[in-house]
């Protein structure tokens, strides 16, 4: 298994799309595709946020998850968001969406991060709680009960 960012590989961009799409927003109507396009693309950066971590296996891209910034409107006063993290679903089981957690939390302390917010659909917090973060409260996140979470990252 081997990380990189989508800042070094590009070409990816559409591809993550694609999966963010087709997980989080085909079957909901909340976002077209041409939107998350747009949103992958700003998080083409290397030194802040919005980034994107890729992990792939043999030139395989397998996942990826996103360093975002104020994710949800109602938590203004939130900056940084762990978010999208996605894994394929051949390559599901496997840790490797621990390992892709375990690195975006790295990257976000390489670039200062302290504090890191989430929101997830797993109401018991699911891998989260295993990585240090723990629930703030459960809310509807434009329709549906998610649970928001946060980790104290700093080294």
């Amino acid at each position: 298994m081997e990380f990189s960012l989508l800042a070094d590989e590009p070409g990816a961009a559409n591809t993550v799309a694609q999966w963010y799409f087709d997980e989080w927003c085909k079957d909901t109507g909340r976002y077209s595709f041409e939107f998350i396009q747009e949103k992958v693309s700003v998080a083409i950066n290397r030194n802040q946020a919005p980034l994107i971590v890729l992990v792939k296996d043999s030139d395989k891209l397998l996942g990826s998850a996103e360093l975002k910034i104020r994710e949800m409107d109602a938590y203004p006063q939130y900056e940084f968001w762990l978010g999208g993290v996605y894994v394929t679903k051949s390559a599901r089981g496997k840790g490797i969406g621990s390992a892709l957690v375990k690195e975006a939390i790295k990257r976000a302390q390489e670039i200062g991060i302290k504090r890191l917010y989430l929101q997830t659909e797993y109401l018991s917090g699911g891998l989260y709680s295993e990585h240090g973060f723990e629930p703030i409260e459960q809310v509807d996140s434009k329709g549906v009960t998610v649970l928001v979470m946060v980790a104290q990252i700093c080294v």
